[in-house]
């Protein structure tokens, strides 16, 4: 009986449902073994499909239905190994096993319990979590294509508080990544930039021809690319009438139209990261790390005058509220440093994006991405965005700010000049092939 203990445990982790066909139910050992065979089949074609054609797999699991569906069949094995276990040790009848056995039997009965119906469970808890995420953040939407070989994504940081009337876009990032290697260039475009052209199927263009509030001023304070987000937002939002539909906003889409007037690029989709959210991605990544050349101060009132504590100098491992205030603090310095951190963070948290580290840590990553993300980007296209970002990881990522360094004078710009400046820094690389022998 001890060695018939041990074989049918053992057969219960090997082939579930194989105990109840050689000594019990054999209708449930049937349907067990079913569903082990089912579920073998299906890992063997995930992994075939994942060598041959990786997208489609991640295109597939990136659905926040099919996220749905994983969960819920995940539950279903969890609870069918709990069923098959305990049937398992009912069959094994313990008491007539010898006394020095029954408790390495149990306990590897229990092991294997804990492992295939809690591992599943787990499972399944990240497949339903990261199904609220996809289907809360990303659109129900058809992918759309490269242009020129390219995708290029508009990344909004924005300000807004109680003393502010509506948001405004304090960062503005274009990144631009190749569709076939992820080579990837992130744009830096200044908040105070100028006679901000328009494209001319652009509904600003007739309203600004000649740039904005180049002529006769704008409906707001002052007419920087910042501040047609918040001019169409309170103003005009009727000139972009299908933007919420389609999952953006007028001053979303006035802000693209902007964009796309400076660079000389298409801009396909955006994200607008809230700023204090930021703090919460962050902390679920478990903070960053960034070298700081010049130490920079948290202030304790709002004239950004007396100093609470310094940042650096040197390398250091940055909290949420601490990486905020690097990459916000005002106190003697110009809005192009304050750039050149804010992009520094933005690498810095893509290197934190790391399999591992994502998955360690997944409840709380997908918790902040939802509150601090809006975007555009379809779930369809989920799956090849994925797999782009895995080359882009492996790469350096170029920069180009177009400001004084690379002689761009926000007040004054010359835009033949800086489209020239985009695609150049857009250009693919081209790889000289070393002739054989």
């Amino acid at each position: 009986m001890t060695k018939r203990a041990w074989w049918l445990v053992g057969l219960n982790i090997l082939i579930p449902g194989s105990a109840q066909l050689l000594a019990g139910s054999r209708r449930l050992g049937r349907f067990g073994v079913g569903a082990t065979f089912v579920l073998w089949a299906v890992v063997a074609v995930a992994i075939l499909v994942w060598f041959v054609w990786p997208t489609a797999l991640l295109t597939v699991v990136t659905f926040s239905a099919s996220l749905w569906i994983l969960a819920a069949a995940l539950v279903f094995y969890a609870a069918l190994w709990v069923v098959l276990t305990l049937d398992t040790l009912r069959l094994v009848r313990l008491v007539r096993t010898t006394p020095s056995a029954r408790g390495w039997i149990a306990g590897l009965a229990t092991i294997s319990l804990v492992l295939f119906s809690g591992g599943a469970g787990y499972a399944a808890f990240l497949a339903s979590t990261a199904g609220g995420f996809v289907s809360d953040v990303f659109v129900v939407a058809p992918p759309k294509e490269p242009v020129d070989g390219r995708y290029n994504f508009m990344l909004l940081g924005v300000d807004s508080g109680p003393d502010r009337e509506g948001l405004r876009p304090d960062s503005i990032t274009v990144v631009s990544v190749d569709a076939t290697t992820g080579a990837a260039t992130m744009i830096g475009i200044p908040r105070n930039l100028e006679n901000v052209p328009f494209p001319e199927d652009s509904p600003l263009y007739a309203k600004y021809p000649n740039g904005y509030g180049a002529d006769d001023g704008c409906e707001v304070d002052v007419c920087y690319i910042n501040s047609v987000y918040t001019e169409v937002t309170l103003t005009s939002p009727e000139m972009y009438p299908n933007a919420t539909a389609e999952g953006s906003d007028p001053g979303i889409e006035a802000v693209r139209d902007a964009v796309e007037g400076v660079t000389g690029l298409t801009i396909q989709y955006y994200a607008l990261i809230e700023m204090q959210g930021f703090i919460d991605l962050v902390d679920a990544l478990g903070g960053v790390d960034v070298t700081v050349e010049t130490a920079v101060p948290i202030h304790t009132d709002d004239t950004f005058t007396e100093v609470a504590e310094w940042i650096g100098p040197g390398v250091v491992h940055l909290d949420g509220y601490h990486a905020l205030w690097y990459a916000r603090s005002r106190h003697d310095t110009t809005d192009y440093d304050r750039m050149q951190r804010q992009h520094q963070l933005q690498q810095a948290i893509i290197e934190q994006f790391s399999p591992a580290n994502v998955l360690s840590k997944f409840q709380a990553v997908a918790a902040a991405g939802a509150r601090l993300v809006e975007t555009d980007i379809p779930q369809s296209a989920l799956g090849y965005f994925v797999d782009l970002a895995g080359k882009t990881r492996e790469l350096p990522i170029a920069q180009l700010e177009l400001t004084p360094v690379n002689d761009v004078d926000p007040e004054y710009p010359d835009y033949p000049y800086i489209h020239q400046l985009v695609a150049d820094a857009t250009a693919p690389i081209e790889v000289e092939e070393t002739p054989a022998g």
